[in-house]
């Protein structure tokens, strides 16, 4: 493996040379260079074919934190090691269990340094600490631990947000009119999107006093829960179908639509006998407004708690059954060769396979946020 070669870079010369002078143990290893500041580790790297940086945060001029990006922008093959002097923290943790990078606290022991290294290079126990995985959040602990001050302008498709520092706290967030924590929820929550590092703007009120570390974390677990969230729905999405293909399979029966409870469609499907297109759109705007109208003949009447709506026509059935504890319902639409009294009997069947669904998955909780 001496074909590697790590840079370490550093402001601090005692640093550097007493890291370098320890590293030379392992030169059958690798190779290693050293300098000390971000502009001459950029020189290097544009000369110099490197497989590892070990890096400060806090460094004059150039910091780490510039380093990185620069890195993740040109060598994003790149392996990283950062040295922080503030500490250790659950969050720390996280970043090196799940993070592109891998942290060392200072001062620490040469050997736990020298391991580090060694198992990084070679991918051991699931390392990788490079910069292809670059997060948001990595971004904003290195800001962080760094106690640096400035703002992260954030781009997503169409939306943009921006986090401000403060000596190392997350002091204001925005997105829009989304002003504070739930900005910076929100904002943390995007799965992609571009950085850009500004040091001369600053945030013209302060709207966040918790700290960081709590809000890293209260940010990556709603993040994971909504990904969660994502897969379990996904899941209860491809089950609900085959409910709903079963059910249309019963005589009479020519359209089956499962709707979530803001009145878009979940799931749907339609007999070989349902012909011809329609506007799923269309149809969910119109139910809206008729339930809407069905709520304010419910209030004339002192009544509440919709169950069924049963529409019987000349030659046909239109049946809306709610799910226990839930806003969400299932249209079913029969012709008049179904006998109207069985469907309700065999429907039961297929409504209570959708409300195990339901509840299985967790399902259209109130205040849940559905794709």
């Amino acid at each position: 493996m001496n074909d590697k070669t790590v840079l370490i870079v550093d402001d601090e010369e005692d640093l550097t040379w007493s890291i370098g002078k320890h590293l030379e143990k392992d030169r059958e290893y690798y190779r290693h260079m050293t300098c000390n500041s971000g502009a001459e580790a950029l020189a290097i790297l544009a000369r110099h074919p490197i497989d590892m940086v070990i890096t400060d945060i806090r460094m004059p001029e150039i910091s780490g934190l510039d380093l990185l990006l620069k890195i993740g922008e040109l060598y994003p093959h790149i392996k990283v090691i950062i040295m922080t002097a503030y500490g250790n923290s659950e969050v720390q943790e996280q970043a090196n269990e799940r993070g592109c990078f891998r942290y060392i606290e200072k001062p620490f022991e040469i050997r736990a340094l020298r391991e580090l290294i060694r198992d990084t290079l070679e991918e051991k126990k699931g390392f990788r600490g490079s910069l292809e995985d670059f997060q948001l959040s990595d971004l904003i602990q290195m800001n962080c631990l760094g106690r640096l001050s400035n703002s992260i302008r954030v781009t997503s498709g169409a939306r943009e947000g921006i986090i401000f520092f403060e000596d190392g706290n997350i002091i204001h967030a925005q997105l829009g009119d989304l002003v504070g924590e739930e900005a910076f929820y929100e904002i943390i929550s995007w799965p992609g999107g571009k950085f850009t590092l500004n040091k001369s703007l600053r945030a013209e009120k302060e709207t966040i006093l918790k700290g960081w570390q709590s809000l890293l974390l209260e940010g990556m677990r709603r993040k994971d829960e909504a990904n969660n969230s994502e897969i379990s729905e996904d899941k209860a999405r491809k089950e609900m179908q085959e409910v709903v293909d079963g059910l249309v399979r019963t005589k009479g029966v020519r359209l089956a639509i499962f709707f979530k409870p803001d009145g878009s469609a979940f799931v749907q499907a339609r007999s070989e006998s349902c012909t011809g297109e329609f506007d799923l759109v269309a149809v969910s705007v119109k139910l809206f407004d008729f339930l809407n109208d069905g709520d304010e003949l419910m209030k004339t009447f002192h009544i509440n708690g919709r169950k069924e709506y049963s529409l019987e026509f000349r030659n046909g059935l239109l049946k809306l059954t709610w799910m226990p504890e839930t806003q969400s319902y299932l249209m079913l639409l029969a012709d008049q060769s179904s006998n109207f009294g069985l469907l309700r009997i065999e429907s039961k069947k297929y409504l209570r396979s959708v409300a195990d669904i339901i509840r299985k998955y967790g399902l259209f909780r109130q205040g849940q946020k559905t794709a």
